[in-house]
């Protein structure tokens, strides 16, 4: 059985994230032809027909319980702004980790990031249970890293060539992560930041 059962939509006081459906395509393509946001990324989102193939693909994996993706709606003016998933998913070992995110650049650095975590954490840690949630980027990937940092995740270390990048260069990975035993300090820094 899937950890996650579908439909989950997680509600927040700005933003809304629903689970990915094709009639969101459209506007993820548009989004994704902002070429900075695929700077640090192992894909080349900005490619039409790479990013079409890969959200056809997970959706293929949603069903059979490998994933869970979602897109970020800007309840204001109902318009997609980004999206993230839930992968690597163990519901034997109750974690999971939080990727694949991205966002229209207009979004960086305005909450919309901090409010998407807070509701997928949430979701994680009181509603699956989960006892860890994991997080990579690129080593180079400086804001995401203090993203991440900023949220209260903790940084683990870094994996050497874990993986080769669309243009074909090597990629180290940071591995940060939340534990539950983390979670209230987290939720509260969190809930504070949201509510800025």
């Amino acid at each position: 059985m899937s950890l996650i059962q579908h439909p989950v939509t997680l509600t927040g006081p700005h933003i809304e994230l629903r689970p990915l459906e094709r009639a969101h395509f459209p506007e993820l393509l548009a989004i994704a032809a902002h070429p900075q946001i695929w700077e640090h990324m192992a894909m080349n989102g900005g490619d039409q027909d790479t990013l079409a193939s890969y959200l056809t693909t997970t959706l293929l994996r949603r069903a059979a319980g490998e994933v869970y993706p979602f897109v970020v709606i800007d309840k204001a003016t109902g318009s997609v702004v980004g999206t993230s998933m839930y992968h690597s998913i163990f519901p034997a070992w109750r974690k999971l980790e939080i990727g694949y995110t991205w966002f229209h650049p207009q979004g960086w650095r305005t909450g919309v990031n901090r409010e998407t975590k807070l509701l997928m954490l949430t979701h994680c840690f009181e509603t699956l249970e989960t006892i860890r949630v994991q997080f990579v980027t690129d080593e180079n990937n400086h804001r995401s890293r203090k993203a991440l940092l900023g949220i209260g995740a903790v940084q683990e270390g870094i994996m050497r060539n874990e993986r080769i990048r669309h243009n074909g260069a090597y990629r180290n990975t940071v591995v940060f992560s939340i534990i539950d035993t983390e979670w209230p300090a987290v939720r509260a820094r969190l809930q504070a930041q949201v509510s800025l």
